[in-house]
């Protein structure tokens, strides 16, 4: 087990976190790496902490380009990787010492043509440990067929089969090379998806196991997330949209396009906060919430994207704001507080309690939670988006 591992690694204005990053990769117990450092153009000291590095390690190359954006970057660094295996990480994450060595060999063992991993999401000073929804194992054939059926969308809405993620794979460089070289450089969303589903979708074997080596870092900055124009959003997710569809490899035996909608509807809903400037009238929580006074749960993307539009429009009255990491977000100056707070309200203070995730099965466990502060649950509203009507309100919102 020897087989030499080209590791890309897109950098642009991330000074604070890269070395910490590049030392993870260079201290990795398997040994036969090529780290390729892409410089996108950065104006900070990025560039210089690439070269310095270089020096310092001859397995690094360094490539300085304009800025291009991550798509760009990523191919970049594969068109100048020489390894049978690519693996992706990106500039402030990090990697533990076995990382490399837990995934190749997987791979090597299952003659996979992808392994798949959880990751860690690190935030401050905790971190926790995530997995893919289906099951550890070695699929192929038989078994690789029915994974395919629920790899974007495991059969609730929604939540993947497989994370979208890149940088937490390891992908023969045969397969991946294609599909990474297709993507439009122009897709901002989703453009992990946009390479990690076709190289599933065309692979022979895929291993998926329970390594959450790689460490996922939720930044300060990171955790304030911008409210882009209406229209810019749905021109981006049309981007992402049209190409998965357009890939002629993704057969309709494994419903693929309602896969697809599922995913990038939900998307919508967490970007956009699930209001349609034009139908406001819409809800996708099941219940007419304008004019009423409401509690959000979560102060992720989705709940910030939700208070966004909330106000916006001024759709209707925020009571208060709560989720279980409340203090992070305060220290983004965030008005949010504790789960527990909402027990402190009066039940005539607010109207609903809007769960802002898309997955139905994490919803249901919060229902169960906010319950047990006596919260009548006919005033608990998550995500209500029955299957029938899903390919509709993708079309209403990407045109």
């Amino acid at each position: 087990m020897n087989s030499l591992v080209s590791i890309i690694v897109p950098i642009y204005r991330i000074e604070k976190h890269l070395g910490i990053c590049i030392e993870s990769i260079i201290k990795q117990t398997y040994s036969n790496l090529e780290i390729i450092l892409v410089d996108d153009g950065s104006d900070d000291r990025c560039p210089d902490i690439c070269d310095l590095y270089a020096k310092k390690d001859n397995r690094i190359m360094v490539i300085h380009k304009s800025n291009g954006g991550l798509v760009s970057a990523r191919k970049a660094g594969l068109k100048s990787s020489s390894g049978e295996y690519i693996a992706y990480v990106d500039g402030d994450d990090w990697i533990e010492s076995d990382y490399i060595e837990r995934m190749i060999s997987d791979m090597i063992l299952s003659n996979a043509d992808v392994v798949c991993a959880g990751q860690s999401r690190d935030l401050f000073n905790e971190s926790v440990r995530l997995y893919n929804s289906v099951s550890v194992g070695i699929y192929r054939d038989d078994d690789l067929d029915r994974l395919k059926t629920h790899l974007i969308s495991n059969g609730d809405f929604y939540r993947p089969g497989i994370s979208t993620y890149v940088w937490n794979k390891l992908f023969k460089r045969s397969c991946i090379y294609d599909y990474q070289m297709k993507v439009n450089d122009e897709i901002s969303i989703g453009e992990d998806a946009a390479v990690t589903y076709p190289v599933i979708m065309n692979c022979k074997c895929v291993f998926v196991n329970d390594c959450t080596s790689y460490h996922y870092r939720q930044r300060e900055d990171s955790m304030l997330k911008k409210s882009n124009s209406f229209s810019k959003e749905s021109k981006s997710l049309k981007h992402l949209y049209d190409y998965l569809l357009s890939l002629s490899e993704l057969s309709d035996a494994y419903e693929i396009k309602e896969q697809i909608i599922d995913y990038v509807l939900s998307i919508y809903l967490i970007r956009s906060g699930g209001i349609l400037p034009n139908e406001k009238s819409y809800s996708f929580f099941g219940v007419n919430y304008q004019d009423k006074r409401v509690v959000i749960y979560s102060a992720g993307t989705f709940g910030q994207q939700l208070v966004n539009r909330i106000r916006e429009y001024d759709y209707c009255k925020i009571v208060k704001w709560i989720d279980d990491d409340f203090w992070e977000y305060r220290r983004c100056c965030l008005d949010v507080d504790s789960v527990e707070s909402v027990g402190s309200l009066e039940s005539t203070e607010y109207d609903y309690v809007l769960i802002a995730t898309v997955d139905c099965r994490i919803a249901e466990t919060i229902k169960r939670r906010l319950s047990s502060f006596g919260i009548d649950s006919s005033k608990l509203l998550s995500v209500d988006c029955p299957k029938n009507i899903r390919e509709e309100q993708i079309q209403k919102y990407l045109n």
